[in-house]
């Protein structure tokens, strides 16, 4: 299947997942993550109508950037942002997905000060606590939001996770519930209930999340085929 056939068939998915947590296919972000694929493959899914793109490596998201691979749909980046690789990407994402350290959040304001611009960013939650992956502890979230939403070039728009890889059918939906809880307080109790995004799920369990009250799926190897990493 092609790329828009594929995006085609995730659309009906959606809408479906939607549909049993009591929303609509339009209330669902989906982004695709176009990691390892070049930027024709990144064009093919923009005429197909994908929501956003996400990358998750500077150097590749510099490349296609110069190759004007992303005109007509926003950028996200979604991976693990180094400190040092900051300032390639304040300023060229419309939304950094990972930002899951103190530190990190200080250097994403800093570059965004030094550009006179807000930089739109989610906090990254390592839900799992799985000692590999980036993220703030749950228990460490909300310390994290509060001080976020006093920096003036960083603008928190909601929460973002990578759970534990599962080989059972629905074994992250504990997780999902989990950072929905978290997303609800953090929104009622911080921000006004003014969060836009609750960024979970993927190719092998997007519909779950919907579901369970993700509206961001980020979608890769179902959208662009699998990726060969001996290259």
């Amino acid at each position: 299947m092609s790329i828009s056939e594929n995006i085609a068939a995730i659309r009906q998915q959606i809408a479906l997942a939607a549909e049993r947590s009591g929303r609509t296919a339009a209330d669902i972000t989906l982004v695709g993550a176009s990691k390892m694929n070049d930027a024709a493959a990144c064009r093919e899914a923009i005429a197909a109508g994908i929501d956003a793109l996400g990358e998750n490596r500077v150097q590749e998201m510099t490349q296609k950037l110069a190759e004007d691979a992303y005109a007509g749909a926003p950028l996200h980046f979604i991976g693990h942002l180094q400190r040092n690789k900051v300032k390639q990407v304040v300023g060229k994402a419309a939304l950094i997905q990972s930002v899951g350290s103190v530190a990190l959040l200080d250097e994403i304001e800093k570059t965004a000060e030094k550009l006179s611009l807000v930089q739109d960013i989610l906090l990254e939650v390592n839900i799992g606590g799985e000692e590999a992956k980036s993220g703030f502890a749950p228990e460490e979230l909300e310390a994290a939001a509060r001080y976020a939403k006093t920096l003036s070039h960083v603008q928190v728009l909601g929460l973002m996770t990578i759970p534990p890889v599962e080989n059972e059918p629905q074994g992250n939906l504990p997780f999902f519930a989990k950072m929905k809880a978290l997303y609800v307080d953090i929104n009622q109790n911080i921000y006004d209930n003014k969060l836009k995004y609750l960024s979970m799920g993927m190719s092998g369990d997007y519909a779950e999340a919907i579901e369970a009250g993700s509206n961001m799926v980020r979608v890769g190897t179902a959208i662009f085929g699998a990726r060969n990493y001996s290259k």
